[in-house]
């Protein structure tokens, strides 16, 4: 086998790598579809002063997990979102906080940030915080 061919080989191999690392963003739920899963643990995220104004769900073909999210501090004062105030819901019923997060908001401000569910088999269906239930 020549040396250009087994470079080739490679080069094709790390770009189809690549590729099953790059996030897609996944189909759009409704936000107005009801979801009734169990939670018999009765996991709910930290009360918050923070109100889910939108989201975008991303995932890779690894099991990646992610969500760019948009919120904003209700409270007239600064406030320090971190990840016990928010949680996703999986297509399996479970409910996850985002990997570790601190990020501050002035009062009524508006953010986006990119957060990680870490790996998981199933989708994300919602992400919420205490002010969205």
């Amino acid at each position: 086998m020549s040396k250009a061919l087994i470079i080739l080989m490679m080069l094709s191999w790390a770009t189809q790598a690549d590729t099953l690392k790059a996030l897609n963003v996944d189909r759009a739920v409704p936000n107005s579809m009801h979801l009734s899963f169990a939670n018999d643990s009765n996991i709910t995220p930290k009360k918050g002063d923070f109100k889910i104004v939108n989201y975008v769900l991303m995932s890779n073909e690894e099991g990646e997990r992610w969500a760019v999210i948009t919120l904003t501090n209700l409270s007239s004062g600064n406030r320090e979102l971190s990840e016990e105030h928010l949680l996703a819901l999986f297509a399996d019923g479970s409910r996850f906080m985002p990997m570790e997060l601190k990020l501050g908001f002035k009062g009524k401000e508006t953010q986006s940030l990119t957060v990680s569910f870490a790996d998981y088999k199933f989708p994300i269906l919602s992400v919420y915080s205490s002010n969205d239930l």
